[in-house]
């Protein structure tokens, strides 16, 4: 039997595409920025709202996007700039955390009977049982992601790399930093359907981290980062789909390590700075 033309596959490819594009386009400035922690720290907060609406009879999604952009904002908040720092993503992690064991309790004790398998869907993703519904969603949600992030790429940018500058030129850095982690949070919830909670970090940090290690042109290695995040989606679907005993999200996070891993064997041609006057 051909896996290609499954419906269920046909669903995961489709929704895998635009979640992963979506995730490489945002998670190589998350790199480029350094807060690969409100990354990790969003993967947390995307269980807690997951828990949060199931423990109320809410759709788990309502819950998941509410959670990670509010979080994503709250930080922004707190810190600089619309910049978190590390202190104020661990006070929010930390609460976060609290948050998801009081939710966990009250789902499994009062609704899990309904939907028992739930938790473990946040945690480790559901790629191959996305419904019709749940991948036009899944799709519409990526692609505005996408088109939101290409749009504010070149002032992000450039308050990413001197923000004392851009600042100076007029470039809106606060508001950018809070339209980012917004950007941010949606991405952590629209992947957690893919590769799950535990996993999402990955999908946000690996496919970035080997586009930067193979590149130093900013725009070169955005394309680079989507087109790694989309190819390592496809491998690890067709690997998840081939050997039905690992788990679809362990299969496309075990090809993104992989990917990167390799990344490590190249030397990068680096651009060479022009000589000083």
């Amino acid at each position: 039997m051909n896996v290609l033309t499954q419906p269920f596959f046909q669903h995961a490819l489709l929704a895998g595409t635009a979640i992963a594009l979506a995730a490489g386009l945002v998670g190589y400035f998350l790199v480029l920025r350094a807060q690969i922690f409100t990354g990790d720290a969003l993967s947390h907060v995307a269980f807690t709202g997951a828990m949060a609406a199931l423990a109320g009879g809410y759709d788990l999604r309502l819950g998941l996007f509410a959670a990670t952009i509010g979080a994503g904002l709250l930080m922004g908040g707190i810190g600089r700039r619309g910049r978190p720092d590390d202190v104020a993503i661990g006070s929010v992690f930390a609460w976060i955390l609290g948050l998801g064991a009081f939710f966990l309790t009250i789902y499994t004790t009062s609704r899990s009977g309904a939907q028992g398998g739930a938790g473990t869907t946040v945690l480790f993703g559901s790629v191959f049982g996305l419904s019709t519904s749940q991948t036009q969603l899944a799709v519409l949600i990526a692609a505005a992601i996408g088109i939101v992030l290409l749009l504010i790429a070149r002032p992000l940018l450039f308050a990413t790399l001197d923000e004392a500058v851009a600042t100076a030129r007029g470039v809106p850095v606060r508001l950018l930093g809070f339209g980012f982690l917004a950007l941010v949070g949606a991405t952590a919830g629209e992947a957690t359907q893919a590769v799950g909670s535990l996993l999402l970090l990955g999908l946000l940090a690996a496919p970035a981290g080997a586009a930067i290690r193979l590149t130093d042109r900013p725009f070169h290695a955005l394309a680079l980062s989507a087109g790694l995040a989309v190819t390592e989606m496809w491998g690890g679907l067709l690997l998840g789909a081939e050997a039905p005993e690992l788990p679809p999200s362990f299969a496309v996070m075990a090809t993104a390590g992989a990917v990167h891993a390799v990344t490590f064997l190249v030397r990068p041609r680096r651009t060479a700075l022009p000589a000083a006057a």
